[in-house]
Parts: C-alpha cells; structure tokens; sequence
C-alpha cells in the first residue's frame, strides 16, 4: 500500500467511495451525491497545508477498489480541512477518513490517518479534530488508537434517513 497526495485523476475514485457512504450511511451528513466536477474542485481546495491523501495499490495487484490515478487502485482517502473559518483556529485542523467498503479492516483507515497527522504536523498545527457519527464505533475507535481523546459528544444535531444523529468529537494535540 502506497499513501500520496490525491491527484485530480483520482476525482472519480474518491467520488464512488464517498457517494456510497452519501446514500447509504450515515457517516457523511452530506445527502446529494458530488458530481465530478465538485470531487475535482475539492481536491484542489485539498492542497498546501489542508492536503488530500489517497492509499493506493498498484495496477493489477488484484485488490479490489476504484481506479485512480496512474491506473493505480484507489483503497481509501483522507484529508485535512480548516476547522474553522475565524482565523484564530487556524492552528487546528480537522481530520476525514473514508476507506473503500471493500478495504476496510486491512490497515488502510490507520495508514492514511497516520499520514495525515505527519502532514498536520509538519504544516505547523497544534491540533487535530475529528467529528465523527456517534454510532461509528469504527471510526471512534481508529481515532483513539491514534491518540485521540474524546472531547465531547453534540447529541442528535444532525438528521438523515429519518434519525437523529450524535457527532463524537475527539482530539489530538500535535
């Protein structure tokens, strides 16, 4: 498995494993699938100090996911955003981690997290945030094997298929 900066040519990739979860889950509060054209444009809002990473195999290494760049395999992605808009905040980022339904619990939520608080720290943040679907025990607990610590829990702030929905909100300090 290769961890590297998202590409362009992986918008398609990471469209098709993030619409399943925009349809299916409730791991995203997002409801309307991305267009390309969106996923093209959040890749390049996903660079400098707020990157996109991908986890990659290479072509024809007979792992299933979504093809990306370079023929290679798309297994998951991840990024940083700005956690808030107000500049005093700008020592703090928030983290996503979204891993191809196929992949999951092969190592390739953990690489990618790893790797994206490297890069968090290497950009000179102090902090890591990760709101995280109360129910996603998943995702909780790959979070707090990476050293975060919950923070705090917003009770039923969000709504989809037809629940109420807790966000967890744990942290890490850099």
């Amino acid at each position: 498995m290769r961890i590297r900066l998202a590409e362009v040519a992986d918008a398609e990739a990471i469209r098709a494993i993030y619409n399943v979860e925009v349809l299916e889950s409730t791991n995203t509060f997002d409801m309307v699938p991305r267009t390309r054209a969106e996923q093209e444009a959040w890749i390049l809002e996903h660079s400098g100090v707020h990157p996109a990473l991908v986890a990659t195999e290479a072509p024809g290494s007979g792992v299933g996911g979504q093809v990306g760049a370079n023929g290679e395999i798309v297994l998951g992605f991840g990024s940083l955003s700005p956690f808030r808009e107000r500049s005093g905040y700008s020592a703090t980022a928030e983290n996503s981690v979204y891993v191809d339904r196929s992949q999951r619990g092969k190592g390739v939520g953990q690489a990618l997290l790893a790797e994206l608080l490297v890069l968090a720290s290497a950009h000179g943040f102090h902090s890591v945030i990760a709101r995280i679907a109360g129910h996603n025990e998943t995702s909780i607990g790959l979070h707090q094997a990476a050293g975060f610590e919950l923070v705090g829990v917003e009770r039923e702030v969000g709504r989809k298929h037809r629940q109420w929905l807790d966000v967890v909100e744990l942290q890490r300090l850099l």
